[in-house]
């Protein structure tokens, strides 16, 4: 009994503390075939179960496919502004990126020799118009003055001879007296054709008055010129719009046939693109389009396509198209950046899933998994990126 009762205790000693220190010491040895239990049994699940499949939900809806190109905005044309006279700047009137408004000063230019000249074809219009009036107020009245009296003249001198040639008629006259009237007659016929020339060069069509009218119209007309060249000294904006570029500054010489000022019109604004060469056949004039500018991403606004280059850039591989902007946005300006996508196709009522979620079985044949059940069918899928391809739905 006492043997049996020293064992006892001996026992218990070895139940606990040896069988804790045994697993302290394999237990590297115990995990490592706990994770290979683990993975086992993960991977028999996976067996039985069958491969996890990422799902989405299919349905109808319209599907639009489009091209999408990076291109500025630009206005149709860009207005060069220069000076047409020669002369320095004395001041320049606006900044670049100002906008302005038809008939705004925007450079002016030394304008002294310009005055001087507008002064000297005033002077010469009122000496013309001087002659004018002398014509009208003396030439022509003492012309018509002349006249009456030579006609007066004539009518005494022809009295006197008809007395005088019915006096050598009746032997009263000598030869002599009958050809001093005669004289006399002839003389006052002359003056009247003298007095008459005077009044009609006096008067409207005559050369007198013609060329008086003459000098006048070109002393007009140099007055004109004198004056345009007094307002080509103040260089004015063509029509509405914004300044993007400013090439001169005060104290230059400007020059005829040099660009000081570039306008580019306010109105209607086009977005140039330059598309691969790939997608020529999917764009066509008409076609809408949605686009957005880089600095505004969230804003987006409609354009249209309405010139197609006909050649191709063989160095970019690329073709030129322009959209046109009927209602721009305020906020667009030159040379900005824009994002366009341009509606190429249209699917109604198609069967479609989201890309995001979607897989690819292989490279040569996408296709998306709807859900998870026993039997397959062949539907036909519209992927959002324009890609029609015959895909596999789980149906249930």
């Amino acid at each position: 009994m006492a043997e049996q009762s020293m064992t006892l205790p001996r026992r218990n000693s070895l139940t606990t503390p040896v069988i804790w220190s045994t697993l302290l010491a394999h237990r590297w040895f115990i995990l490592a075939a706990a994770l290979v239990v683990g993975a086992g049994a993960w991977q028999g699940a996976r067996l039985i179960l069958g491969p996890a499949v990422v799902v989405d939900q299919v349905r109808r809806g319209n599907l639009v496919e489009s091209v999408v190109a990076g291109g500025h905005v630009e206005t149709p044309y860009r207005v060069e502004i220069g000076s047409q006279i020669t002369g320095t700047v004395e001041d320049v009137l606006v900044k670049e990126g100002e906008r302005v408004s038809k008939g705004q000063p925007l450079i002016s230019l030394e304008a002294r020799e310009p005055k001087a000249a507008v002064v000297q074809a005033q002077g010469a219009v009122a000496q013309a118009e001087a002659r004018m009036r002398q014509l009208d107020e003396l030439t022509l009245p003492s012309a018509r003055e002349a006249q009456t009296q030579a006609q007066a003249n004539q009518v005494n001198a022809q009295v006197t001879f008809d007395r005088t040639s019915q006096l050598a008629r009746d032997g009263y006259a000598t030869r002599q007296a009958l050809d001093d009237a005669q004289k006399v007659l002839d003389v006052a016929r002359a003056q009247v054709r003298a007095a008459e020339f005077l009044v009609y060069t006096a008067s409207p069509g005559g050369s007198d008055y013609v060329m008086a009218q003459t000098q006048l119209n070109q002393a007009r007309a140099n007055l004109d010129t004198a004056e345009s060249r007094l307002a080509y000294a103040t260089i004015t904006a063509p029509r509405d719009g914004v300044l993007i570029t400013r090439n001169v500054e005060r104290g230059a010489v400007a020059q005829p046939g040099k660009a000081l000022l570039v306008l580019a019109p306010a109105g209607e604004l086009q977005l140039v693109l330059q598309i691969d060469e790939r997608n020529l056949g999917k764009i066509a004039l008409g076609q809408k389009a949605l686009a957005s500018a880089d600095a505004y991403p969230d804003r987006r606004f409609a354009a249209e396509i309405s010139y197609i280059n006909p050649g191709v850039d063989i160095s970019r591989a690329s073709v030129e198209v322009k959209l046109t902007v009927a209602d721009p946005p305020d906020y667009l300006r030159q040379d900005m950046t824009v994002s366009v996508d341009i509606e190429v196709a249209t699917r109604d009522n198609r069967w479609c899933c989201r890309p995001a979620p979607c897989m690819t079985s292989s490279p040569a044949s996408p296709g998306c998994w709807a859900s998870r059940t026993a039997a397959p069918r062949s539907v036909q899928c519209d992927w959002a990126c324009m890609a029609t391809v015959t895909s596999k739905f789980w149906t249930g």
